[in-house]
């Protein structure tokens, strides 16, 4: 082994355990690979930075610029318009459809983006119909990755595979190429997760209040006239820097001051909302003479208000306020800042309370989080509770990438013409790129300047909405390819497996890839795991003299058959927390459906030798 091997497998390992321990977000990962592999001299200046204009990865950004069109014109939502009339089916007819529909949209739309709609469809079933949305989203999630292995489109990892294994002398893969195969996991699948439905959890459908023990925290005091708080600045009373206390809101006089500065000075009949503990609001209470009835509060404020007319009188109800909880999405701005950050710049009227992180392999439990103090940052799949009025709804609604978990229907205003000319220029991208007259690039490419040119597709949307992690993380991931193969990594990996695999029968062989491509992309990402294992299933068949297309079918469908843990795969992360499910449901029902479909696929692949 060359010293260039060693310090390309001391690469590697630090790259695995960034991803497992999510040390960083996956894009500063990825260009820290790039810095790396300069620095060290396995891959030449140009090389470190092939990725950005790597085809796959204008490939995935050019698709995943279609499916904002998509979403953005109503077309998604539209396809999937009449799903709400099986709200009356029994589960097990209710999920078989849905499952269908959706790997259905996922073989040509972002896989992400149509699970996303889905959760919407979900979650307003659940609100509206009581119907269980832990028994829908895992079967969901899977389907829309296995609908995405079936054809080069449907996901990014299948675009890198035929990305690598070509530009290392491999046939390119044709865009139907696989379906059958895929077609036949899915349909596996699809059987074998109805059957499972029955060990899925119930939802628990708790209300908010609970869910997030609010009565708990959430507490609004009245200064009475004789309170020591009277005449001070907020900097100068216990309100201030106290990490178990948060001023959410000040309300004087109608007027509301959302995270009131610390310079404000208080007055009687001032109304504070805190966020505290009741151990801390009755030690609070004792000493500084406040009051904690609000029933009696408002009586006393309306009184205290001359002229106050009904309009003004509902201005002050303090059920007028509601609580509401967020998902966070790929791409959404207010991922990377933390609770404090979010505190301080979010929309008027709005009061962020708490952050639900979500559940990683590392840390399986939700972590509840409360105090501005905690520099945790949000990340995609976070849940914010946040206090509002119902007149906000729309405008919290329209934040791009924020997806309202609660009964909220958007009042969608999106022309005829939009719809059908954007499902047409979808349509003519798939009819290109299938019948090979163009590159799946070109074909996307040329799909986003029609809807550019008609006025169909705004950048500025795009610019926020586009999940530029994805788009870094195949930028930064492509170069290393490229240094296993330039330090020789992939030969030397090949040698020691064809030693160890020699006078195997075939379906040993490609049985050990696939399970070992499966298994690693249960603990880093999908697109990851393909650029490493591609150049070796490469070299593998190329020193057992055998055709390539079974070993680079093996890394393409493994990569995303990872349903063992919910971070293989973005969707699984987006479903963990909201869904209620716990690792073991993914580790026994998403694991033996990845054994199942590691056995068909070792005996479908092995009879193309």
């Amino acid at each position: 082994m060359t010293w260039e091997i060693t310090i390309m497998f001391l690469v590697l390992a630090g790259t695995v355990v960034l991803f497992i321990f999510e040390i960083f977000p996956v894009d500063k990962i990825a260009f820290l690979i790039i810095i790396t592999l300069a620095l060290s001299g396995l891959v030449e200046p140009d090389e470190a930075i092939s990725g950005f204009s790597n085809t796959a990865t204008i490939a995935v950004l050019a698709l995943m610029i279609l499916a904002i069109a998509m979403e953005e014109n109503g077309v998604i939502e539209w396809l999937t318009s009449g799903v709400d009339r099986i709200k009356s089916f029994p589960l097990y007819i209710m999920a078989p459809i849905l499952m269908f529909v959706t790997a259905g949209m996922s073989a040509f739309i972002s896989t992400t983006a149509v699970v996303i709609v889905f959760v919407k469809i979900v979650n307003r079933l659940s609100e509206k119909y009581k119907v269980s949305s832990s028994k829908l989203l895992m079967p969901i999630s899977f389907a829309g990755i296995l609908g995405g292995s079936c054809t080069l489109m449907g996901t990014s990892t299948n675009l890198i595979v035929n990305a690598v294994s070509s530009n290392l002398g491999a046939e390119k893969l044709g865009f139907f190429d696989f379906t059958l195969f895929g077609t036949i996991f899915l349909v596996i699948s699809i059987i074998y997760l109805t059957v499972t439905l029955r060990w899925l959890p119930w939802s628990k459908n708790k209300e908010l209040v609970e869910d997030y023990n609010i009565h708990d925290y959430i507490t609004r005091i009245f200064i009475s006239a004789d309170s020591k708080l009277v005449g001070k600045n907020i900097e100068e009373t216990f309100l201030y820097n106290n990490p178990e206390i948060s001023l959410l809101r000040l309300t004087r006089n109608n007027r509301i001051h959302n995270t009131p500065g610390k310079y404000i000075t208080l007055r009687a009949n001032d109304e504070i909302l805190l966020m505290c503990d009741l151990k801390n609001l009755a030690r609070i209470n004792e000493s500084e003479d406040l009051g904690i009835n609000e029933e009696k509060y408002l009586t006393q404020a309306i009184k205290a208000k001359k002229g106050v007319n009904e309009s003004e009188e509902k201005n002050i109800d303090i059920d007028s306020q509601i609580f509401v909880e967020l998902l966070i999405l790929p791409g959404a701005s207010f991922i990377g800042k933390t609770l404090g950050n979010l505190r301080n710049t979010i929309m008027q009227n709005v009061i962020l309370v708490a952050v639900k992180k979500r559940k990683t392999l590392v840390n399986l439990k939700e972590r509840l989080v409360r105090s501005s103090k905690d520099s945790l940052a949000i990340k995609a799949g976070d849940r914010l509770l946040v206090e509002t009025t119902r007149n906000n709804l729309n405008t919290l609604a329209s934040i791009e990438n924020i997806e309202l978990l609660q009964e909220h229907d958007k009042v969608s205003h999106i022309s005829r013409r939009k719809k059908y000319f954007s499902l047409i220029v979808l349509l003519s991208v798939i009819g290109l790129a299938g019948s090979g007259t163009l590159s799946i690039m070109i074909s996307a490419l040329t799909g986003i300047g029609l809807l550019l040119i008609t006025q169909n597709l705004d950048l500025a949307s795009v610019y926020k909405k586009v999940d530029w992690q994805i788009f870094f993380l195949l930028a930064g991931m492509i170069p290393l390819g490229i240094a296993m193969h330039n330090t020789g990594a992939d030969m030397w990996i090949s040698k020691e497996l064809l030693y160890f695999l020699e006078g195997k029968p075939n379906y040993v062989i490609i049985g050990t890839l696939f399970l070992t491509t499966m298994l690693l992309s249960g603990v880093i990402s999908n697109n990851a795991t393909a650029i490493i294992m591609t150049p070796i299933a490469f070299a593998v068949a190329q020193g057992m003299q055998m055709d390539f297309k079974p070993f680079i079918l093996s890394v393409l469908f493994a990569a995303n058959f990872s349903f063992f843990t919910p971070v293989g795969y973005q969707t699984n992360t987006l479903i963990y927390s909201i869904g209620n499910y716990s690792f073991r449901h993914f580790l026994f029902i998403g694991g033996i459906l990845s054994l199942l479909l590691w056995i068909t696929a070792t005996f479908l692949l092995t009879a193309m030798l």
